[in-house]
């Protein structure tokens, strides 16, 4: 700890935050200035695997806080973690929140030296999505708000509308975000297809299914192309980590947070993330059936969302496109692109790419989260270890197939089949 002293980082706990706060306009001006000060009230949040979170209120607001620490959390500091993923989730949250403003939370302060950002609350209802999912709770905007917000994010900052300059310079900034990029590749890509003491999975119930995940070459030679284009491809400016518990939700509001994960890689990375992990739940919900709901009607929204998701991304996507088809764009110049027939084709071309990678990166997020080292709370809570193993080797049997055979599909009506293929209700 000496050297992150030295750069003057320090932990800060609740009485050093109260402190720190007093002395930062940019987060005592949310909280009343000096004459909300005095009563404050501070709730350590962070559930998640990486940071503090800190909920501050006062009697005139209320503010987050969120520090990185040098290592991960969950494991602790044997597992060393860079600090500076506070400044790529601070700059991506400003980058997206600029593009998108309706869906990610402002940013008002930035302290990079000690790995801390105070950033909008997003107060109660909402709530997680993840657990709204659990609940079995709909959201009838959520497909139209998440659609909105990859659709934007993901066209701005590729070169459909940037010119290769600024594009460049963009990647390279975050290029330095290469220990996060690294973990996924672990955790993601390599992890769950070899022996690892960080995997683990519902034994003994999973023990020949995590084998077989072990041993299947077809599904490792796709996953080594995934893994390599999720290396290089520096398409647009993703979230990184866009999975059910970054997305906090009510009714009729829809807020994105924790892009730490964020750089210049494949678009369907963040588009998978989200569907795989809306796949996960729609399998989860057998678990978490009972005599009083048996889910089979949440199960059929859940289904509707998935395909209503890429449905509306698909569209509004192409629609940003053809407003800004005259643009500085460089990937299609409208002097080469210049008559409406060949643009369609470009663009039904670039989709389908799209779509084919979207189900690759999702499928792999699936798989990891059954066999790899992070689980996710939708299955984990299921208490029967039989039912949730029963409930996880459909999602990973739906997953592999997937991922193996991603190009046969042309529709997302064609993928829920496959999902619902794999139910046994």
């Amino acid at each position: 700890m000496a050297a992150e002293a030295e750069q003057g980082f320090r932990p800060l706990d609740e009485a050093s935050l109260v402190a720190y706060i007093k002395a930062t306009p940019a987060l005592a001006s949310h909280l009343g200035g000096a004459a909300g000060l005095g009563s404050i009230e501070i709730k350590e949040v962070g559930d998640g695997n990486l940071n503090f979170v800190y909920i501050v209120k006062s009697t005139s607001g209320a503010i987050i806080i969120k520090q990185a620490l040098p290592y991960v959390r969950c494991v602790g500091d044997s597992w060393p973690m860079t600090r500076e993923r506070a400044y790529f989730e601070a700059s991506t949250l400003r980058e997206h929140g600029r593009l998108c403003p309706e869906h990610t939370p402002e940013v008002y302060h930035f302290d990079r030296a000690m790995s801390l950002m105070g950033m909008r609350y997003i107060e109660p209802p909402h709530i997680i999505l993840r657990k709204g999912l659990i609940a079995g709770v709909e959201y009838p905007l959520l497909a139209d708000h998440m659609s909105d917000y990859m659709a934007k994010t993901l066209f701005f900052t590729s070169l459909i509308y940037n010119n290769t300059t600024d594009h460049k310079q963009r990647v390279a900034q975050y290029c330095a975000n290469v220990e996060m990029c690294r973990l996924t590749e672990q955790v993601v890509f390599s992890d769950p297809y070899r022996v690892s003491k960080f995997n683990r999975w519902t034994s003994p119930y999973l023990d020949k299914d995590a084998e077989a995940v072990r041993e299947d070459d077809e599904l490792k030679l796709e996953v080594a192309e995934l893994k390599s284009m999720f290396i290089e491809r520096a398409q647009a400016l993703i979230h990184g980590d866009l999975h059910t518990g970054s997305i906090m939700v009510t009714p009729d509001s829809t807020q994105v947070i924790d892009p730490e994960f964020g750089f210049y890689g494949p678009m369907g990375f963040d588009i998978g993330a989200f569907l795989g992990n809306l796949i996960l739940a729609y399998y989860s919900q057998n678990g978490h059936a009972d005599q009083a709901n048996d889910r089979k009607a949440y199960k059929k929204w859940i289904l509707k969302t998935i395909e209503e998701s890429w449905n509306l991304f698909q569209k509004k996507f192409v629609e940003l496109w053809n407003k800004h088809k005259e643009g500085n764009g460089e990937a299609y110049l409208p002097d080469i692109y210049n008559s409406s027939d060949l643009l369609s084709l470009a663009q039904k071309k670039y989709m389908t790419n799209l779509f084919h990678d979207s189900l690759g990166f999702g499928s792999a997020k699936m798989i990891r989260r059954i066999v790899g080292i992070a689980h996710v709370e939708d299955l984990e809570s299921i208490k029967d270890a039989s039912k949730r193993a029963e409930c996880e080797r459909a999602a990973l049997n739906c997953a592999k197939m997937l991922l193996k055979g991603r190009r046969q599909f042309e529709t997302i009506e064609q993928v829920i089949e496959h999902i619902q293929s794999f139910d046994r209700e």
